[in-house]
């Protein structure tokens, strides 16, 4: 009975330490298979690249985990003793921070703001001493919840309006720390900044966008901004929103701005651009000057048709004026002229000659000094005629001077038309419009039917009846060679 006991009790010795062997030779082999989630590395590999500081002493199931208890003692190490609070070469030597900035997205540009909307990706990269490590890692990405805890240059945007940070899904920043101490700092961020645009060229006008930035604490002396070779990256391929301008190039300076505390530098980029010039030539100058061809129409109209040809005057005005109030309502209120607030003033100008040169050609034609019969003579339904013997003077015609006037029932016993007056000149005399001032005496003839005389040689002589003759050339030819003056003059400049 005691043999049996002492058999079962020698078998069941043997069978147990060998089932508390099987797992723990899977647990040796387990860490091959977790490893795959931080990349396939052979375990001998990786116990060489650890050094004797850093490699992890932990056993049983922790060791799992690779080589995250490895970065996390190089992390907890370097920001042991590290204050974020100062700069790094505090005391020694100025900190280099080298820029590189990537543009997004450019545009709009607000004219009637002065300003443009810009979404850049900016690096700033500097070397800190106190943040060097050994180990087998060549980097360290941190998101942007350890960026408090890092010294990080206080730059920022000088002519900014309004700055925003993008911060969905997570805060759209980031920190690299290389071992040998290079910090590289990125951050995405969308800047309305303000662009003074002269507006003098105004729509053939190109203007230069500025971003500038510095540093706000850190004079000169402490910390200084540099280029990396000018890497700038435009993606143009994003959806720019331009619309009216086309994008020229890109040009920087660097300059050293001084204040009341202190000297700082200063790094600005400068975005060209160049305005199209087909939106607004259908906009204001196709509208100008259809407007204004078409006030000569009157030109070619009866001069007994004055309603016809006074709303036509008055049309055309009207609509210049619109014009010139439509194409200044989104534009900034500046108190200089602009070349298309200039071409439109020329288009309502010409629209207002035309409806005067009506008013002048009524009054000099309709409106002269005529002659009146006797009241003896009015009767209705009787024609008189009367005769008006000449004044007796060497500067005047001695013929006699004849007009018919006609009365009637409509007239309720006031003067009828009357016949245009009729004069012959004579070598020596001086013809004699009623109701013109003397001095249009000798260039302006205002009779219907006059021929000139030797006082009229070498002088300019303006028959008023064909006042709508001249028109028809004049207007047009002067209209013509100002485009030409104006095109030449806005496009070399």
């Amino acid at each position: 009975m005691l043999t049996k006991v002492l058999l079962i009790l020698l078998g069941l010795s043997i069978i147990l330490p060998s089932r508390s062997e099987g797992p723990h030779v899977e647990s040796e082999n387990g860490p091959s298979a977790h490893d795959d989630v931080y990349g396939p590395r052979p375990q001998a590999a990786e116990e060489k690249l650890l050094s004797e500081e850093t490699k992890p002493t932990l056993s049983g199931p922790h060791s799992t985990l690779g080589k995250l208890p490895a970065a996390t003692h190089i992390l907890n190490s370097i920001l042991n003793n590290y204050d974020h609070k100062l700069r790094p070469g505090i005391g020694e030597k100025p900190t280099v921070v080298t820029v590189e900035l990537s543009v997004n997205t450019l545009g709009p540009i607000s004219i009637l703001d002065m300003e443009y909307t810009i979404d850049i990706t900016f690096c700033q990269t500097w070397y800190d001493e106190r943040l060097r490590y050994n180990g087998s890692f060549e980097s360290f990405v941190l998101n942007g919840n350890m960026v408090s805890q890092l010294w990080i240059p206080d730059t920022f945007f000088r002519n900014s309006k309004r700055t925003q940070e993008h911060v969905i899904t997570m805060p759209n920043q980031m920190v690299r720390i290389h071992k040998d101490g290079k910090v590289l700092y990125t951050i995405r961020m969308t800047i309305d900044a303000g662009c003074l645009l002269h507006m003098l060229k105004f729509p053939m006008d190109s203007h230069s966008c500025p971003l500038s930035f510095s540093s706000f604490s850190y004079p000169e002396s402490e910390m200084i901004y540099k280029w990396e070779d000018f890497k700038l990256e435009i993606n143009e391929k994003n959806s720019w929103k331009l619309f009216q301008f086309d994008f020229t190039g890109v040009t920087n300076i660097t300059e050293t701005v001084s204040t009341p505390t202190g000297d700082f530098m200063v790094m600005t980029l400068f975005f060209n651009v160049s305005r199209r010039f087909g939106f607004i030539a259908f906009q204001n100058y196709v509208p100008s000057s259809v407007t204004t061809m078409l006030s000569w129409v009157s030109f070619w109209i009866k001069k007994d048709s004055a309603p016809a040809r006074t709303s036509l005057g008055i049309t055309s005005v009207l609509t210049m004026t619109t014009l010139g109030t439509f194409s200044r309502k989104n534009f900034p209120r500046v108190s200089y002229i602009t070349a298309l607030d200039f071409y439109i003033a020329i288009c309502f100008v010409f629209c207002f000659c035309a409806l005067m040169e009506f008013a002048v050609f009524n009054f000099l034609t309709y409106n002269r000094t005529k002659p009146r019969a006797s009241p003896k003579l009015r009767h209705p339904d009787i024609h008189a005629r009367a005769l008006m013997p000449p004044r007796a003077s060497a500067h005047q015609h001695p013929d006699a001077f004849v007009c018919q006037i006609e009365d009637s029932d409509e007239s309720d016993g006031e003067e009828g038309p009357s016949c245009p007056a009729q004069q012959s000149l004579s070598p020596g005399g001086i013809q004699n419009p009623g109701g013109c001032c003397k001095w249009c005496k000798k260039y302006v003839c205002v009779v219907p039917r006059c021929e000139g005389s030797i006082w009229q040689q070498g002088r300019l002589f303006i028959h008023i009846y064909r006042l709508d003759n001249y028109s028809r050339v004049v207007f047009p030819v002067t209209f013509f060679f100002f485009n030409v003056l104006y095109w030449l003059v806005c496009l070399n400049l």
